[in-house]
């Protein structure tokens, strides 16, 4: 199943599909600009915003990243071969944080979790995967899984949010691996309770099934749990993480598990074409987020409760007659916002209150949840930790009196 595509940011963004651009020339005869655009636009002049995403800097701005790489690796040594050098560098860097054997960096999350499950399949000998529907394979990757790995996906539940170990103990054909996303982005960024994720991996063993974390935020995850981060991969049989989705790298993954299931890894890294030869700005960046953003994951998560929390109080001061915040407290420092209007309306307000108040509390796309329902992912980063709880409110309200005047 292919709900949406992935925009550049591995984030799907449906405007970049369906909005198209608008009809009518502009007034030097060029082409009107498109919605996402637009937004892009207006969160870049924006002097103010709950988060200031990356990926979305211009290109000087994401180069002047690598002034720092001096302070994470020597920049004297040899440059990095076909994952020599910086490469390796990281790879040991993310082994120790996530206390597994070894890491393999691989150039994208989508082969790294192919290539995982793979290597899993050929020693259950069994190649079904149990995941839930909504998880990044289902909807973001074109069938990879059963077109490119030869594997089986087969769905836990269909409950908007993590299986829980009866369905899993009770699940009624048998798979190999059992692959959970922490957090489960489509449903909010929502997490099980650490009681609730050691029950679930438990049944999973009770069936000799392994498990596989597709941990892409997993680095945002321990807040949640109350636990480091390598107490909560050490969980899994294998796990996959990001080095963009919460590090701000410029791309980029590693896969972590024992020494043998790695070094199976790397060879089927070759095959996927996934060696490249020299990698090593991502590899930098990488090390940087780790550095830099890392350490402040807590903060973020801790401050989108607050602004969650404000964003409810702000848009029943604005006299919106329903809303919600998904999940009310949040589990990671993203989470959901739902409005009972048309996508486009909902975006043309957020694009024109952030140009008209330089506020920005709305950076992502509004996509459909249901006829007359509409929602966007609200992201907190350290441009958000300025905001106090009653700048939120003012700004929640401000646009939900702008969205009733509609």
């Amino acid at each position: 199943m292919i709900a949406r595509m992935s925009d550049a940011d591995g984030m799907s963004d449906p405007t970049t599909v369906r909005d198209g651009r608008a009809t009518g020339p502009e007034a030097d005869g060029g082409p009107r600009p498109t919605v996402r655009e637009r937004r892009i636009a207006a969160c870049r002049r924006a002097p103010r915003a709950l988060a200031r995403l990356g990926f979305l800097a211009p290109l000087a701005e994401r180069l002047a990243l690598l002034e720092a790489a001096g302070s994470v690796y020597d920049l004297d040594e040899t440059s990095d071969v076909y994952g020599s050098g910086v490469v390796e560098a990281l790879e040991k860097r993310v082994a120790g944080l996530l206390g597994t054997e070894a890491a393999a960096f691989f150039p994208t999350g989508t082969m790294a979790q192919q290539v995982a499950l793979r290597c899993w399949a050929g020693r259950t000998g069994n190649p079904t995967v149990a995941l839930h529907p909504l998880s990044h394979p289902e909807v973001h990757e074109r069938n990879a899984f059963s077109r490119v790995g030869g594997l089986r996906p087969v769905r836990m539940t269909d409950e908007p949010r993590p299986p829980t170990a009866a369905e899993v103990r009770d699940f009624e054909e048998p798979f190999g691996a059992l692959m959970l996303e922490l957090p489960l982005r489509d449903a909010g960024f929502v997490l099980p309770s650490w009681e609730e994720l050691t029950g679930v991996v438990d049944a999973a063993r009770e069936r000799e099934a392994v498990v596989h974390f597709d941990g892409a935020r997993l680095w945002e995850c321990t807040e949640h749990f109350g636990r480091p981060l390598e107490e909560i991969a050490g969980l899994a049989d294998s796990v996959y993480v990001s080095f963009y989705k919460s590090l701000d790298a410029y791309g980029g993954a590693a896969l972590a598990g024992p020494e043998d299931l790695i070094e199976e890894a790397r060879a089927w890294r070759h095959r996927y074409g996934g060696n490249v030869f020299q990698q090593f700005p991502t590899a930098l960046s990488a090390l940087i987020g780790l550095d830099r953003e890392l350490p402040r994951l807590p903060e973020y998560v801790r401050h989108a409760r607050v602004v969650a929390a404000a964003l409810r109080e702000g848009l029943a001061a604005g006299g919106l007659p329903w809303f919600r915040v998904h999940p009310e407290v949040p589990h990671t420092h993203d989470f959901q916002v739902w409005l009972p209007y048309d996508a486009d309306v909902v975006a043309e307000v957020a694009i024109e209150a952030a140009e008209e108040t330089g506020a920005v509390l709305f950076a992502h796309h509004w996509g459909p949840k249901g006829p007359g329902l509409s929602f966007t992912e609200v992201y907190v980063r350290s441009a958000g930790l300025e905001w106090t709880a009653e700048d939120v409110r003012a700004a929640a309200a401000e646009f939900a009196r702008r969205l009733l005047r509609v």
